[in-house]
């Protein structure tokens, strides 16, 4: 399958459910690292981890995506994500191997939250492309 202009994308899994980003924005897919939390934290912030000499923060999305009862996520999926004026890195939690697709986009239903920018159709099977400097902005549901 192509995508227009053949653009890729990058899947990833949160428990049962896949998403994905725009290629152009994620950088790489991280083991575990020593994540360093803190008392005073919005409810999507979990923390931050130190990637080559940066402070990222990690902002576990899954509660929105897939709600609380989400898997422990094993990597983090670290992307540029737009911040106010600046590209700030990002690290998204998830729950297996990432994997770079390239598919055909299908419109939307014009039911899908305001964070979904996009759907791809992977087989049969309809991949939501997150608007990630949208869902980050967030609170988490209560």
């Amino acid at each position: 399958m192509s995508a227009e202009g053949g653009k890729s994308y990058v899947l990833f899994p949160l428990g049962e459910k896949r998403f994905a980003l725009p290629a152009e924005c994620v950088t790489e897919l991280a083991r575990p690292d020593s994540l360093q939390t803190f008392p005073h934290r919005t409810p999507l912030l979990a923390g931050v981890l130190v990637r080559r000499g940066r402070i990222v923060p990690v902002c576990d999305v899954a509660q929105v995506l897939v709600g609380p009862a989400a898997p422990p996520r094993k990597f983090y999926l670290i992307a540029n994500c737009k911040i106010g004026q600046r590209q700030e890195l990002t690290a998204i939690p998830v729950t297996g191997d990432c994997e770079l697709a390239t598919a055909a986009l299908v419109p939307l239903t014009g039911k899908e939250p305001h964070y979904i920018q996009g759907l791809l159709d992977l087989g049969g099977e309809p991949v939501a492309i997150v608007a990630l400097e949208i869902l980050i902005s967030m609170e988490a549901p209560a």
